[in-house]
């Protein structure tokens, strides 16, 4: 009695879903900012770094293509009290192209860092080009300067009822993911109140921009 061709079926089986695993494997991953969900996507369509010496809008620049950043907070957990407490968040300060420059966050009580800002909201916040396929592209490595990296600081407050919407849009056009977030986590937009901007993008050591000088950067 003949055996049963099971190998010779199982491996026609793997050749024909093989092609439909990989592209399984390298799409983009649902809900984070990637194609077709308003990130700058494709390597190609990334657009060139500001003049390094216009600092502030190179600062406008890293902020609106970064979709992620470390948000580094004071630790109100026991054993680290009052030590630096860094955690990775998603963040957006509005469509590809069109930021207004405020980073935006979505939050939940349940996250520690939220616990720590609500005790002590001095934070400071990173975003790095290194997120992004610049400095791959050209070589850089992270750490180099000229991997454009910022360093905001300032204040993490729960946005205002006027300003609901336009953080609510920001977010959810870079990571529409979070509209399937469970209710039961309570989250609520946040933003960075930001005082304080260095740029590091070139040898030399950071520059010093401010406020005034980032928000009437015009980036497009």
């Amino acid at each position: 009695m003949a055996g049963c061709p099971c190998g010779f079926v199982r491996a026609v089986l793997a050749f024909l879903l093989a092609p439909a695993l990989v592209t399984l494997l390298v799409a983009p991953a649902r809900g984070r900012g990637g194609r077709g969900h308003g990130d700058w996507g494709a390597a190609e369509l990334l657009p060139p770094l500001p003049p390094r010496e216009n600092a502030a809008l190179v600062a406008r620049f890293v902020t609106n293509v970064c979709d992620w950043g470390a948000l580094a907070t004071i630790s109100t957990q026991e054993g680290v009290r009052g030590r630096p407490f860094a955690d990775v968040l998603s963040l957006s300060d509005g469509p590809p192209g069109k930021g207004s420059g405020v980073p935006y966050f979505y939050l939940s009580p349940l996250q520690q860092s939220v616990v720590n800002v609500q005790e002590n909201p001095y934070a400071t916040l990173t975003m790095s080009l290194a997120e992004t396929s610049f400095c791959r592209k050209y070589g850089f490595d992270p750490q180099s300067p000229l991997c454009a990296h910022i360093i905001l600081s300032g204040t993490v407050i729960k946005v205002s009822e006027t300003e609901m919407d336009v953080a609510k849009n920001s977010l959810f056009i870079r990571h529409p993911e979070m509209k399937t977030w469970p209710s039961s986590h309570n989250w609520f937009f946040a933003k960075l109140n930001i005082t304080n901007i260095w740029v590091l993008d070139y040898f030399g050591g950071p520059k010093i921009v401010t406020p005034a000088e980032y928000y009437n950067a015009t980036f497009h």
